[in-house]
């Protein structure tokens, strides 16, 4: 059973942000898309996937530092008890001095009632537990997810390893990397199955940029709509809308169509930015006419000390 941190390549007193850009760099290295000829490389994927899924989770790396639970996220046996009866016993090799304490309450908090007090000095007789049965493996999945469908929430469905499909709710603040796990539905084991681990990979789009929880969009407009302003179509995340270029706009303008971005981990979601970019045709003859018959005298440059 694999160390977490050993997995990941880092120390034990990592931060979570060095967690994080371990587990990227590994799960980049290592993912099944780029290395279909190497079947190794799968397990590996899932390995550091479930390395991360377990030291990102503040309580079971905190639990797992104590030895409370195993690498796959298995609560460890407790220490075995022994000794026979009398004045005092060795559970796990430690010797108890029963002079003032009671223990045999502790233990009984501990293990749910389960000791046994033998002898009639009170100490410790058979006392012991077992562990209790492992659950099965967690499964590591990847799932692409369009721009839009991430921005806009859409639900994703995905096929587990049993041929069964899931539809699945993107969880607000969204983004490549963010981990969804499927209660359940990972290998069976005799207690119970493991758990699916599903990473989001976001795919990027052909004009829509991310930027936090906002979108970038270069819109071009014609010489006409700079000049003389006026309602142009611009798509978003939500469909197109119409939005107001105002009389004299320069290319590199920005306006904003708020609420179109991304929803944010808080539940508010982001804004749409358009950068407006004059397009002039090439060699339109009306054009290069009018520029002949026309100068502009203004020092457009003067701030940039030209």
């Amino acid at each position: 059973m694999a160390d977490p941190y050993s997995t990941l390549g880092v120390a034990r007193s990592a931060s979570e942000a060095e967690i994080k850009s371990a587990y990227r760099k590994l799960a980049k290295q290592y993912h099944p898309d780029k290395n279909q000829d190497n079947p190794k490389a799968a397990e590996k994927f899932s390995a550091v996937t479930n390395a991360y899924d377990l030291l990102s989770d503040k309580d079971k790396r905190a639990r797992f530092d104590r030895g409370e639970i195993d690498a796959d996220g298995n609560p460890t046996a407790p220490f075995g008890f022994g000794g026979g009866g009398g004045g005092s016993g060795r559970p796990g090799g430690f010797e108890f001095n029963e002079g003032g304490a009671d223990f045999g309450d502790i233990f009984e908090g501990l293990f749910g009632g389960a000791g046994r007090r033998a002898g009639g000095g009170g100490g410790f007789g058979g006392f012991g537990r077992s562990a209790p049965p492992a659950k099965g493996a967690n499964v590591a999945y990847r799932l692409a997810v369009q721009f839009v469908d991430a921005a806009t929430l859409a639900p994703q469905r995905i096929t587990l390893q049993d041929g069964k499909t899931i539809d699945l709710k993107l969880p607000a603040g969204v983004e490549t990397g963010t981990q969804m796990r499927l209660t359940g539905k990972g290998q069976p084991g005799v207690g119970g199955a493991g758990d699916a681990i599903v990473t989001i990979e976001v795919k990027s789009h052909p004009f829509f940029k991310r930027d936090g929880d906002n979108v970038l969009l270069d819109l071009p407009i014609t010489i006409n709509e700079a000049v003389k302003g006026g309602k142009v179509k611009v798509p978003t995340v939500d469909g197109p809308v119409m939005l107001g270029v105002p009389a004299g706009t320069t290319s590199g303008k920005t306006l904003r169509l708020r609420g179109k971005g991304f929803t944010g981990k808080d539940g508010q979601r982001g804004d749409q930015l358009v950068t407006l970019l004059i397009d002039v045709p090439a060699d339109d003859p009306v054009i290069l006419q009018l520029v002949e018959d026309w100068q502009d005298g203004r020092a457009v440059r003067t701030h940039l000390g030209v």
